[in-house]
């Protein structure tokens, strides 16, 4: 089984990096290109788009080469091909955004739908662990609760998608966790398992390209579709949508400051873009792309592995350590952000006030 795996995920990485070489010649002939402009564009030259189609073409090739391991365990063919249909979806939609730079309000009509095909397709969470003992069967509330689940994934790693290899690598490290997670006695699912892995190892084979400097860049397709497909299989691992929360903590939590930081500011946060995301603040440090894509590895590693040897509660407490770091963090930026817009007469007035 150990020898099968091997050779499932090199090839999946040698499909990847094929597929990615292909996209990247039709993206720079179609010009499907994307030009830097504002101050939230950070490459200083024409780089192609369409890079998620690679990693689309190489999962979904991989899991029909392995559909007789996929169709192994309690998912139907119906399952799969709703995911399939959903991710069609995305990547449509996202290589008309990426040409005709939609409005917000037309974009999101292409992750409702490919939420649509999940649901159509049987997708559902039965039960989810109550962490004080038992479990919670949601009957009706399934569709909405995945819903609200995948749309905010998709937008997690949209929003994400703003570093070189950020998304990329993230989507890696939380795929393989669900790996690991599946292959395990306790939560053995290989069919589930295999795919995660694939996804991993797709992702890749891609960022041998997108790390920085990129010569290729995801796309709106392909950032969208990278934080359905982590959803979609934290959904059909039983679940273990704790387990892509703890990967994905971070960059949640950074969505939630985001809406809640423009909101209060009167300002739509799905119309309006800037640079204070938190991974282009560490960037501004002075940490530079390479250091702030690797600090996001990390915690999505660490949180992301504790899950491996934690309970429900745990996993709870976990969540809530994400938490006060994300607080801390903001409270941090937010005191610099106070300190920047002071007069130097200001300044010396509140460091003579900390000296006395």
């Amino acid at each position: 089984m150990s020898y099968s795996i091997i050779i499932i995920f090199f090839l999946a990485v040698a499909i990847s990096v094929l597929f990615t070489l292909l996209v990247r010649y039709l993206a720079k002939k179609f010009d499907f290109v994307d030009r830097p402009g504002p101050e939230r564009k950070i490459h200083i030259f024409e780089t192609p788009l369409l890079g998620g189609l690679a990693i689309f073409l190489a999962f979904f090739i991989m899991l029909y080469l392995l559909r007789g391991q996929l169709l192994s365990g309690e998912l139907e063919p119906r399952h799969w091909l709703g995911f399939f249909l959903g991710a069609i979806v995305l990547m449509f939609g996202g290589a008309l955004d990426d040409k005709l730079n939609l409005k917000p309000s037309r974009q999101i009509i292409f992750p409702i739908l490919a939420i649509i095909a999940v649901i159509a397709g049987g997708v559902q969470i039965e039960k989810i662990t109550n962490p004080f003992g038992g479990y919670l069967y949601l009957g009706l509330a399934s569709a909405p609760l995945i819903a609200l689940w995948l749309l905010g994934m998709m937008y997690t790693t949209k929003l994400l998608d703003g570093l070189d290899g950020l998304v990329t690598g993230v989507t890696a490290i939380g795929a393989f966790i669900i790996f690991l997670f599946t292959m395990t006695t306790r939560y053995y699912q290989p069919d589930v398992g295999i795919a995660a892995l694939v996804l991993s190892a797709a992702c890749l084979g891609f960022l041998a390209f997108n790390w920085h400097p990129a010569s290729i860049f995801l796309g709106e397709g392909g950032s969208l579709f990278l934080g359905y497909a982590l959803g979609v299989l934290a959904i059909i691992s039983g679940g273990k949508i704790a387990v892509a929360l703890l990967v994905m903590g971070v960059p949640i939590l950074d969505v939630f400051w985001t809406i809640i930081r423009r909101t209060s500011a009167g300002i739509n946060p799905f119309k309006f873009s800037d640079r204070k995301h938190l991974h282009f603040r560490l960037m501004d440090l002075g940490l530079g792309q390479r250091k702030t894509v690797l600090i996001f590895y990390l915690f999505s590693a660490v949180f992301g592995l504790s899950a491996l040897f934690l309970q429900s509660v745990g996993k709870v407490y976990a969540l809530g350590i994400l938490v006060v770091i994300m607080i801390a963090i903001v409270v941090g930026f937010s005191y610099l952000d106070k300190r920047s817009t002071l007069t130097p007469l200001e300044k010396s007035n509140s460091n003579d006030i900390r000296n006395i």
